[in-house]
């Protein structure tokens, strides 16, 4: 029987070009597996540039531009890393607006590796416990969270993992969390 607990849950997945490749493709693959309605939301139409590591992966189809997009439309939002996407997405004041009104509404988020930069910029990790990449450690500190060095670690809705070798746990916890809805 196929897994439905995300059946009628619609997903942003927030990305632009310089994302890691297998942390957007992997967390839209689980999302869809359990039933979500996922759209990949970028500041730029057409396609993003893909990363594996430092080297070009693959494109992926945007399917709503960032300025057509409304967090209300939405019950989740996932933020892949890679270095170069969260960089570019934090001086994207509409992106930052975008991430902080998921925060702001209690609505749960899916942050891996340089993803949780984001977070930062919209105010979001304030007291929050929380992992990431490790040289991220500093910033999440100084920012108000708790940072922790694990697979991956669930607060209240906000589910963070430092790496693609964490990508199973995340995938498991982030479908998860979804399904609870709103914390």
């Amino acid at each position: 029987m196929a897994d439905a607990r995300l059946q009628g849950r619609k997903v942003a997945v927030l990305a632009t070009d310089g994302f890691e490749q297998v942390e957007l493709t992997k967390p839209v693959e689980a999302l869809k597996a359990a039933g979500a309605q996922v759209e990949v939301v970028s500041p730029k139409a057409g396609e993003i540039q893909g990363y594996n590591h430092h080297d070009k992966g693959d494109t992926v189809a945007v399917d709503r531009e960032l300025a057509q997009a409304n967090a209300s439309d939405y019950d989740a939002i996932v933020l892949p890393g890679g270095v170069i996407n969260p960089d570019q997405l934090r001086l994207e004041p509409k992106a930052i607006d975008f991430i902080r009104a998921f925060a702001e509404a209690k609505k749960p988020i899916a942050a891996i590796c340089h993803g949780p930069w984001t977070l930062i910029n919209a105010e979001a990790v304030d007291g929050r416990r929380m992992t990431s990449w490790p040289s991220l450690e500093a910033d999440l500190k100084n920012a108000g969270a708790d940072w922790v060095d694990e697979e991956v670690v669930v607060d209240d809705g906000l589910v963070t993992s430092r790496n693609p070798d964490d990508l199973p746990a995340f995938c498991a916890k982030m479908v998860e969390e979804f399904a609870e809805g709103r914390h």
